[in-house]
């Protein structure tokens, strides 16, 4: 039996259930439970897809963070990290953004403290959607600077 997640208001998420997405990502949705008709290109977007842009505009935000930031701007990191958590679209995923930065305060002294926090972050989902972990010491080749061999040139 695959697990639903229900909205605030009692209806099944739209957003955290569409398309199995939820299970999948998990791999638990059984071959026969695959949808017949495949998802059109212009639909609402599903929890992967979010998540999938979510993490991009995250880790393009720390790639870009001062490398020393002022004290108003590692207040105002903080602040949007907690609204970022309270306005996202999976109300499911949000809180669970919520809690991971009550346990795991933010890091938002300096560029690199933020890239590794978030990249722990993104390890955490990581390892409870059974994806592999991403090595954290590369998050800036990965983020910013670009791969060394050259291949983001």
């Amino acid at each position: 039996m695959s697990k639903v997640i229900y909205d605030k208001d009692g209806k099944p998420c739209r957003t955290c259930n569409s398309l199995l997405d939820f299970q999948a990502a998990s791999g638990k949705v059984p071959k026969d439970k695959k949808l017949a008709t495949p998802r059109r290109k212009d639909c609402p977007p599903d929890v992967n897809e979010i998540g999938r842009s979510s993490w991009t505009f995250l880790h393009s935000v720390a790639a870009t963070y001062p490398e020393t930031p002022s004290s108003e701007q590692q207040t105002d990191l903080r602040t949007f990290l907690r609204l970022f958590s309270k306005f996202y679209p999976c109300w499911y995923c949000g809180e669970d953004f919520e809690k991971y930065q009550v346990k795991n305060e933010p890091s938002v002294e300096s560029q690199e403290k933020f890239g590794k926090w978030l990249c722990d972050a993104h390890n955490e989902v990581n390892v409870k959607l059974g994806k592999p972990k991403f090595d954290c010491n590369l998050w800036q080749q990965r983020w910013k600077d670009g791969w060394k061999d050259g291949s983001c040139d």
